[in-house]
């Protein structure tokens, strides 16, 4: 298949930066994963991930759902290869200097016009990070990037370099997840406020997408969680809505972002009463949720606190209806989803270092009784007891 050649961005359209961080430390964390392409023997990587190029430069864009690359080489240099749509784009918001563009057209290969793009700057029998594990990196692409580069270069997949490193967040991001937190808050009073016989579950989700963003927030990297009755026992968004019963349970799950950075909530909000059964249920989440919390500091893992969530919930007779994952990282997140590595499950060896934020969920699904109880919320480690992003109660939210 033939390709078309790629051209320079014209310098005058540079303008100015829109960046959200002090460009000292985007080229701090530059230099850490320059240290570790040399340290694992790296010629360079390719970046696919949004979030990595955010993270990294502060290119922010939703233009990924096309192929776009960024390349950092061992030597801290940059190239990105974009389409005409975000090449202003890059400028705009990021500090990268070398912004190439591939052309649209009958018979493109984007694959090819990078190798040919980085050119000199990988050698024959380099050895070269590969972000394969991205949204923009689907299959058809790898194949095409796999062909071009072969056969004097090899590509190593190197999907999670970037992501162990944006796992522990700055003093400045961790400010951007506190208001992330703050407003996750607000959301769920507003939700709540809407949690009433009558009304539909569209009118909580509305309730929640209105106050993030009016509060300066922006789209969620996923879909939001919200069933009444039997859809109450579905985590996933799905389409198609119902009415808040005068007897009902309303699940709800969502996250908040500011500046990309995203806190999650889960709660279950029940209509009418509680019966004792209810109650048992969300009894046991509270035991779990604090069993996991006193797990989530420095010299345990990820599998430390699915252990205590299983453990708690198992022991109160509830393994049938928990999940086989309680939670994971939360951080900078683009569409189709907020969750961040790594998750919560068992055995998962990734320790827990301060500054990361992790959400945690305790969710009974229970099939045989037909009921749901979830309670979640997310965290800072820090050397010490963690840091929670919100200050609700856990009192099991009732609506009489």
């Amino acid at each position: 298949m033939g390709h078309i050649g790629c051209q320079n961005f014209e310098p005058g359209l540079i303008g100015s930066m829109a960046l959200h961080f002090d460009p000292a430390e985007l080229l701090a964390r530059i230099a850490h994963v320059t240290d570790r392409l040399r340290a694992e023997c790296l010629d360079g990587i390719l970046l696919f991930r949004q979030e990595s190029m955010y993270w990294l430069t502060g290119y922010d864009t939703a233009g990924y759902s096309q192929f776009q690359c960024l390349w950092l080489g061992a030597d801290g240099g940059m190239l990105l290869l974009t389409r005409s749509s975000d090449v202003r784009q890059a400028k705009i918001t990021s500090i990268i200097e070398d912004v190439r563009l591939w052309i649209d057209a009958a018979g493109a290969n984007p694959a090819a016009t990078l190798r040919e793009t980085l050119g000199g700057r990988i050698r024959p029998g380099a050895r070269i990070g590969v972000e394969f594990a991205s949204v923009t990196l689907n299959a058809q692409r790898g194949r095409m990037l796999q062909a071009a580069f072969a056969p004097d270069v090899e590509l190593i997949d190197a999907s999670t370099l970037i992501a162990s490193f944006a796992v522990v967040k700055s003093p400045a991001e961790l400010a951007y997840v506190r208001e992330a937190g703050r407003i996750a808050d607000e959301a769920w009073r507003q939700a709540f406020a809407a949690c009433r016989p009558g009304n539909s579950e569209s009118d909580i989700l509305a309730e929640i997408y209105a106050t993030v963003i009016r509060s300066g927030g922006d789209p969620a990297a996923g879909r939001f969680v919200c069933g009444a009755g039997d859809n109450a026992l579905l985590c996933r968004y799905f389409t198609g809505k119902g009415r808040i019963g005068a007897t009902d349970q309303v699940n709800i799950e969502f996250a908040a972002a500011y500046r990309h950075y995203h806190v999650a909530l889960m709660r279950t909000a029940l209509i009418g009463a509680a019966t004792p059964t209810q109650r048992r249920m969300h009894e046991a989440n509270i035991e779990a949720l604090a069993a996991c919390r006193d797990r989530l500091r420095p010299g345990h893992s990820y599998g430390d606190l699915f252990d205590a969530h299983a453990s708690v919930l198992d022991r109160r007779g509830y393994k049938h209806a928990r999940l086989n994952a309680c939670g994971y990282s939360l951080g900078v997140s683009y569409p189709p989803t907020w969750m961040e590595w790594p998750m919560i499950y068992a055995g998962n060896p990734v320790a827990l270092e301060p500054g990361m934020v992790v959400f945690m969920h305790m969710i009974l699904l229970d099939s045989e009784t037909n009921l749901a109880m979830c309670l979640g919320e997310t965290f800072v480690v820090t050397e010490g007891a963690p840091e929670r992003l919100s200050t609700l109660d856990h009192d099991l939210p009732l609506v009489v």
